[in-house]
């Protein structure tokens, strides 16, 4: 308990300084708590130890308790020696709050760490919606080429950020049953649908209408995504993927490209969601621009 009083006078520092309402707030309360975390590994013998056993670090957090009130427990504790160690490592930025760190340390992957926190900046999440993205999983739905190209920190395609499966929230009690029954439950939470497709997700329309000769067709969903300048086909199946699928989605997109798609755009992809994959087919189709994903739905 040699370290006590100087883990006190950290944590006292940071409660007067909360009351202190200036640009700084959030760097000095992580630069505390970094200072408590170094000194807990100090006062347990050092970063080897430090890994083993949490005796002491129940104690201090019980004395810290009667003293100075809630906010300091074992688990608080903990998340403060676990934030040094791992800042020593590599240098993690004050943009987010320690609420957003106390969900991030409870993973153990450093690769799917700095997945959220480059989301959370780029996207401004709260910690709360952060919170949503890791519940969901969202880092491992990723294909593992998308994951290699973000540790290598290789440029990025619209297509990369398409998870698998596509977590679909539904609010009422609906039995999928056809396309037409996906597709609302879909449209009852676009923004929750386009988050799941990536970044810079526009809608277009449903049921677009398009012609082609004399047969009238209708899309089952035109999104633009703002960020990769293209146009997004999606077509919903209940079923299993089907060869017949993708010649669909072609005509689809062939016809988006020669009649909306402006010169200074890319090329449009499709997107079929289906209830079960089939890779052989997408293994054998000449246009690497289909992507197929399986959908799950998941009541909120």
């Amino acid at each position: 308990m040699d370290y006590y009083n100087e883990i006190k006078n950290e944590l006292i520092k940071n409660e007067v300084n909360k009351r202190v309402k200036d640009y700084s707030k959030n760097k000095y309360e992580l630069e505390r708590y970094y200072n408590v975390g170094k000194l807990l590994v100090k006062a347990q013998g050092g970063e080897e130890r430090a890994k083993y056993g949490d005796g002491l670090i129940k104690k201090i957090a019980l004395k810290l308790t009667q003293e100075l009130g809630k906010g300091y427990s074992t688990t608080s504790l903990k998340n403060m020696r676990n934030f040094y160690l791992i800042s020593k490592s590599q240098a993690l930025p004050d943009q987010l709050t320690w609420s957003h760190y106390c969900e991030l340390l409870q993973l153990n992957d450093m690769d799917k760490m700095n997945y959220y926190i480059n989301l959370t900046i780029k996207l401004n999440l709260s910690y709360r919606k952060l919170h949503e993205k890791i519940k969901l999983k969202e880092y491992e739905r990723l294909p593992n080429s998308t994951k290699n190209k973000l540790i290598n920190k290789e440029v990025p395609n619209v297509e990369d950020y398409v998870k698998n499966p596509i977590v679909i929230r539904k609010s009422k009690n609906y039995e999928i049953v056809s396309e037409k029954i996906l597709k609302q439950i879909i449209l009852d939470d676009i923004d929750s649908f386009m988050s799941e497709l990536g970044n810079g997700f526009s809608y277009v329309g449903n049921e677009y209408k398009i012609k082609i000769g004399n047969t009238y067709n209708y899309i089952d969903l035109l999104l633009f995504n703002i960020e990769y300048n293209c146009y997004v086909v999606v077509e919903l199946k209940v079923t299993e993927l089907k060869k017949e699928h993708i010649g669909q989605i072609q005509v689809y997109m062939n016809y988006i490209d020669n009649n909306l798609k402006r010169i200074y755009q890319d090329k449009t992809i499709g997107i079929i969601i289906c209830k079960e994959d089939n890779q052989y087919i997408i293994k054998y189709s000449s246009d690497d621009r289909i992507l197929s994903r399986t959908y799950e739905l998941v009541c909120f």
